[in-house]
């Protein structure tokens, strides 16, 4: 599987930047396809150019950040369930506030360790 776009294995020499050249995009989706790519994941590029590298490649295009012209759609775990803390990027959406949820039962389970409370004869063999 292929990787057009933003690459985060290569943000130090670019930054977290939408991918907006249209003609290395297409020529890199191409030669992506040439050189035996059985699909090709497009983060962080336009909407309009993903569209058009979907039409103009005859492998599945999975998108992230990519509009829905895609053939498929892709969604960062930790994002999806609003783990990351801070900002989230523009492309994801939080389905779900699990952060919230895992911070409480964090700290219910380590207040109760520190009181005594857990673990009880309920939790323990005899």
């Amino acid at each position: 599987m292929a990787h057009l776009g933003l690459r985060p294995q290569s943000i130090h020499q670019s930054g977290y930047q939408v991918q907006r050249d249209r003609q290395r995009l297409l020529a890199d989706s191409k030669a992506m396809e040439q050189a035996g790519a059985f699909a090709i994941l497009l983060e962080c590029v336009p909407a309009d150019i993903a569209t058009q590298v979907t039409t103009e490649v005859n492998v599945p295009t999975i998108g992230i950040g990519a509009g829905p012209g895609c053939d498929g759609q892709i969604l960062v775990f930790h994002d999806l369930l609003g783990l990351v803390p801070g900002r989230v990027p523009r492309h994801a959406k939080v389905f779900a506030d699990v952060k919230a949820v895992i911070v409480d039962a964090v700290t219910r389970y380590r207040d109760e360790v520190r009181s005594g409370a857990f673990p009880t004869s309920q939790q323990s063999f005899t």
